[in-house]
């Protein structure tokens, strides 16, 4: 083995690279924080500005950078001030992976074979439902268009809210864990085109919000 070929890995090299895989581990967990809201949308303005920041230093516009300047200066406060919901809720779903983790092999069966049940009978009944089992991005954005609600998974409940002229059953059940966290919520449409006519709105909020999160979104 030739030892010079890594001289390179010189004692320090180390920590930098730890320190670079951990600032990146940060900064792509704040962007999955962030996708699916209008934050997202905020970060990539200011990705763009940044850039026109620094070319605009570069080529010594001094107009543009004065003004780029002032605008980052007062925009941060703004962005602190109109972004207070989805910062609020970027903190509350940290560690929300760990404890997803956490559930046993035998917890999520109890709830597959309940929500299964469910959507058995609500087939057998012709009546139709949405529900949405939150993945690694949190969906809590969406918990405010509906009912908030903490309550344990079950067949019967899930059937009974679905269940015609109920009041939430005109909307879609959130689920995190084992428990449901929604009902009666409104989910984005997608914009894309949907090719099969027979899908109706539920189809296409299923579609709409497997396009901006990692949720399992089931239909009936």
């Amino acid at each position: 083995m030739n030892v010079d070929a890594f001289k390179f890995l010189s004692p320090r090299l180390w920590p930098d690279l730890f320190e670079i895989l951990l600032v990146s581990f940060v900064i792509y967990r704040f962007l999955l924080f962030l996708v699916g809201t209008r934050a997202l949308q905020i970060v990539v303005g200011l990705v763009i500005l940044s850039l026109t920041y620094f070319v605009a230093v570069f080529a010594k516009f001094t107009m543009i950078s004065t003004l780029l300047g002032v605008i980052f200066t007062y925009g941060a406060f703004a962005a602190v001030v109109v972004f207070q919901p989805e910062l609020r809720n970027a903190l509350a779903r940290l560690g929300q992976s760990q404890l997803m983790r956490a559930f046993s092999r035998g917890d999520r069966q109890s709830v597959a074979e309940e929500i299964a049940e469910a959507l058995d009978r609500l087939s057998r009944a012709g009546t139709g439902a949405i529900i949405a089992v939150e993945g690694d991005i949190g969906l809590e954005e969406f918990i405010t268009t509906g009912v908030p609600m903490e309550a344990k998974v079950s067949a019967d409940l899930l059937t009974t809210i679905f269940t015609p002229y109920s009041p939430l059953h005109d909307g879609a059940i959130l689920i995190r864990g084992d428990q449901i966290i929604g009902a009666g919520c409104v989910l984005p449409l997608t914009q894309f085109k949907v090719a099969d006519k027979s899908l109706g709105t539920r189809h296409r909020a299923a579609i709409g919000l497997s396009e901006e999160t990692d949720a399992t979104v089931l239909v009936v």
